[in-house]
């Protein structure tokens, strides 16, 4: 402590005296100055007018890289959102239950339907899942029973179900009949009733090649303005079995793309979205023949978001035992829509 205290103080003594004795002999700072003449200080000007363009200009390129940064985040960030949602549908389709593994569709006539893998049978199994007579579907007036022949196991709904009476696809909800790796259901179309086979070792579902898809474009998000009906009105809808089905339509989008108003007609898909049944000019070249699907939110302050990088091609595309219903008339749109599923190729083709 007390040589920090010497060392401090001897320190601070010398430094006083040699401020005091240098003090004597500095002169003035003007003396230093020399006169500048204008024209020596006119390319001063010119620098310092040159450094702020500079750094003007810099500013204006910090600010569009910002913006493009910011922009190419969110376009980032929506194809990423897309791509997601692709991958979904892609591993639906190629699910237990999807429409890769339908293998046939039998209509139900009046009385006993028999099912098996004998080939004589009504309704015809996958070789190897059932005996040759495994069970009979009597129809009756609208209504299915499911009878099961004496020691073949089979399970509805993932329960053992010697005898039941079946429930169809009418509420989205069917009864499923369970055989070996075979699975059945009842659907209703119209007035006809029938059988669904799928099987989870389908060739459709083993050769699959995967889905195809136009480049996500942000600019096919549209907004479009909705026109309601004062009340839904029933809509004709085909479909591929030659049948047209009435269908309830809560009103009309309205749409600028390619510089043409275009316009569709939904119905709906249950009480919650919107379903677009629809074809462009791109339908039979580089997309499905028979159209795409589209589904939408419902209209919220009169605006409806359609997102064609979601349009979708329907279940015949996959498997020839869907029902699959067409575009009407006015949803035949004029203009090319490159946006969302192409034409599937399966193998072979």
């Amino acid at each position: 402590g007390e040589r920090f205290g010497k060392d401090e103080g001897g320190r601070m003594k010398d430094e006083n005296q040699s401020e005091a004795i240098s003090s004597s002999f500095i002169p003035h700072p003007s003396s230093f100055i020399t006169p500048l003449h204008p024209c020596t200080l006119a390319p001063l000007h010119r620098k310092h007018r040159r450094a702020r363009i500079t750094q003007s200009a810099l500013k204006a390129c910090a600010c569009l890289l910002v913006c493009l940064l910011t922009s190419v985040a969110a376009q980032t960030s929506y194809e990423k959102d897309i791509q997601t949602w692709r991958a979904q549908q892609e591993a639906q389709l190629k699910s237990d239950d999807g429409w890769l593994t339908v293998v046939g569709l039998f209509w139900l006539k009046e009385g006993a339907n028999r099912f098996g893998t004998d080939p004589s049978n009504e309704i015809v199994l996958p070789e190897g899942y059932a005996p040759a007579r495994a069970g009979v579907f009597e129809f009756h007036k609208g209504k299915v029973t499911l009878r099961v022949s004496e020691g073949v196991t089979v399970k509805a709904n993932g329960r053992d179900a010697p005898a039941r009476e079946m429930k169809s696809d009418a509420d989205g909800n069917p009864d499923i009949i369970a055989i070996g790796d075979a699975t059945m259901h009842i659907i209703e179309r119209n007035e006809r009733f029938g059988v669904r086979v799928k099987d989870k070792n389908s060739r459709q579902r083993r050769e699959f090649t995967g889905l195809r898809w136009f480049p996500v474009q942000e600019s096919y998000r549209i907004i479009a303005r909705f026109v309601s009906y004062d009340k839904p009105k029933e809509i004709p809808i085909p479909n591929v079995l030659g049948d047209v089905v009435n269908m309830p339509s809560p009103g009309y989008v309205v749409f600028n793309l390619a510089g043409r108003e275009s316009r569709l007609e939904p119905v709906m898909s249950g009480r919650d979205q919107l379903f677009f049944i629809f074809s462009d000019s791109t339908t039979g070249k580089a997309t499905y023949p028979a159209g795409r699907f589209l589904y939408a939110e419902m209209p919220e302050d009169g605006r409806v978001t359609l997102d064609f990088n979601k349009a979708v091609n329907p279940p015949c595309a996959f498997t020839d035992f869907a029902t699959c219903p067409l575009p009407p008339p006015q949803n035949r749109l004029k203009v090319a829509i490159e946006a969302g599923e192409l034409a599937y190729h399966s193998k072979g083709h």
